[in-house]
Parts: structure tokens; sequence; C-alpha cells
């Protein structure tokens, strides 16, 4: 499975981003595909994730009510929409998958075995 991770970028606090994880070459209809963040000198946390196929979404409580993660149903692709971004919400943003992963480890990120490039997001105050 390839993962190309997009839209990242410069935003003022208060604005919005989309990032999009577009994959291919996928070997099961069911899987998980997550976003992680990774500021400087911190690490690599979870931000959301979705069951491709039921759309079963978990995000972490710093986002939650300002993030939402979705599937595209025209194509491989999973968006994660960021609204009301904070100074905070800097960082790399990378989209992980794998296969059918069990509930409780969606928010671990060595449960995934395929991840993408990253894209920078960096939110101005």
């Amino acid at each position: 499975v390839q993962l190309q991770a997009s839209g990242g970028g410069p935003v003022q606090a208060g604005g919005s981003l989309r990032l999009s994880c577009t994959f291919s070459g996928r070997t099961s209809w069911r899987f998980v595909v997550a976003w992680f963040r990774q500021a400087p000198g911190k690490e690599r946390e979870f931000v959301a994730a979705i069951d491709y196929s039921v759309r079963t979404t978990d995000y972490a409580d710093s986002v939650k009510g300002r993030f939402t993660i979705s599937r595209d149903p025209a194509g491989n692709t999973v968006s994660l929409q960021m609204n009301s971004l904070k100074p905070e919400d800097t960082a790399v943003y990378y989209c992980a998958a794998d296969g059918t992963l069990i509930r409780s480890s969606w928010s671990m990120s060595s449960a995934y075995g395929y991840w993408g490039q990253g894209t920078q997001v960096t939110v101005s105050s």
C-alpha cells in the first residue's frame, strides 16, 4: 500500500485546512486509515482514524469538535478537515494505514505498517 499525504501549509489561528491521504495498492477492503502528527521535539501523536469500509471514526481529545476525518466515496482518499486551528496544532501530519485493527489499537502508531511522507501544517497566532 502506498500513501500520499497532501494539503498542508501555513494558516492563521482560527483558520481551516483540509488534508488528503491518497492511497493505492490495497489488498483488502477492510482497513483503517489514520492521521498522526509530530511537532518538533515531541513524540508522534494520534489525531484521528477511520475504518474505511464501515466509516467508524475516532479522534484524539485535543481535536474533537474541530477536526473531521472522512472517506471519499469516489476514490481512494481519506480527508482530514481541520477547523478552528490553534498554534499547538502545528506539526508534520502523517497518514497511516493497515488491515483491520481492533479499535483499541487505532491510536497506536506501532499498529500501522504503511505510512505516507508527511505534510507540514503551520498555524500562526
